[in-house]
């Protein structure tokens, strides 16, 4: 996000962040998706709870959910729905990180400095852009990672491409950006508190000189923003995954399935699931940023070797 400036180094154009965040958001979801896949199951036990008429608790913390669904659905219950979730990083993070500098740059108008406004700006507005886009991908996704696999094998979707078009034949096709209101909430809230706290964080620490721009600044920097994340954005991420999960008819809007969580299961709903949304977040932004930043230097200096070979 913040480059130094240095008379002898390229600064990366919009094309390399824009691919740059796409593939490093790829890896950092396939290290991370079993804990993405245990916030999940996490963040809709009590509803499951409430439909299936028990009050026995199945899942307990983050390993422990892990272990539950080791040994009840196989170790390829964590990676349910990877498939969608890799598309939904190569089109989602690509636009709401790989161009979130370019849209700074256009609030203000150009300047090299840009004040916390203009940042917040840039993050609802790629942050916005990215869930208007990729909204069919983060419902599939959803939707395998909450499926319980029964004894029998039986599965809710075949395929990654048979859940498009089931839910585009049972539910219309807007049932593919099912949730997408609450989902730009999110990723708003998302984008500003990650990009924004990375982007400032990372500048404070090269300002006072503390860390030079290497992966020991870019790791600190990302293990903040995936804090502050977490921390912020907990609340809407419960709803928008009820959301999603839920059947036709279940919940009238975004607004009332909040207002039922709170009715049945009160405040602490929120944050069901909060350790593994940490986790999963503090080592997500860990991996995704420094993957990124070692992307755009690569692919920076062989742009600048194939420009200028001799």
């Amino acid at each position: 996000m913040v480059v130094v400036k240095r008379s002898d180094v390229m600064m990366p154009s919009a094309g390399i962040k824009f691919f740059g965040a796409g593939t490093a958001a790829c890896i950092a979801d396939l290290i991370t998706f079993p804990l993405d896949t245990a916030k999940v199951r996490l963040q809709i036990q009590g509803e499951s709870q409430m439909v299936e008429g028990t009050g026995a608790v199945k899942y307990r913390g983050v390993f422990g959910t892990i272990t539950t669904m080791v040994r009840t659905e196989g170790v390829t219950s964590l990676y349910n729905g990877l498939v969608a979730g890799l598309q939904r990083q190569m089109s989602f993070a690509s636009v709401r990180i790989g161009l979130y500098d370019s849209m700074k740059q256009f609030y203000t108008r150009g300047s090299e400095s840009a004040g916390i406004v203009a940042r917040l700006m840039a993050g609802c507005t790629t942050g916005a852009m990215a869930v208007a886009f990729a909204q069919p991908t983060d419902v599939v996704k959803v939707r395998f990672q909450a499926h319980v696999r029964l004894t029998d094998g039986e599965r809710r979707y075949n395929s990654t491409l048979d859940a498009y078009k089931t839910i585009a034949r049972d539910e219309g096709v807007r049932g593919l950006w099912k949730g997408c209101m609450p989902n730009i909430t999110r990723n708003a809230i998302v984008n500003c508190a990650e990009l924004v706290t990375y982007d400032i964080i990372k500048e404070l620490i090269l300002k006072y000189d503390l860390m030079t721009d290497n992966l020991p600044c870019h790791f600190t920097a990302a293990f903040g923003a995936g804090f502050c994340t977490t921390v912020v954005a907990s609340p809407v991420d419960v709803i928008k995954t009820r959301f999603m999960n839920s059947g036709s008819g279940q919940y009238s809007s975004a607004v009332n399935c909040a207002l039922t969580m709170l009715r049945n299961e009160g405040p602490a709903a929120f944050y069901k699931g909060f350790m593994p949304s940490f986790l999963r977040l503090g080592s997500w932004n860990i991996v995704m940023f420094v993957t990124y930043e070692q992307i755009k230097r690569g692919m920076t200096r062989a742009q600048q070797c194939w420009e200028a070979p001799f």
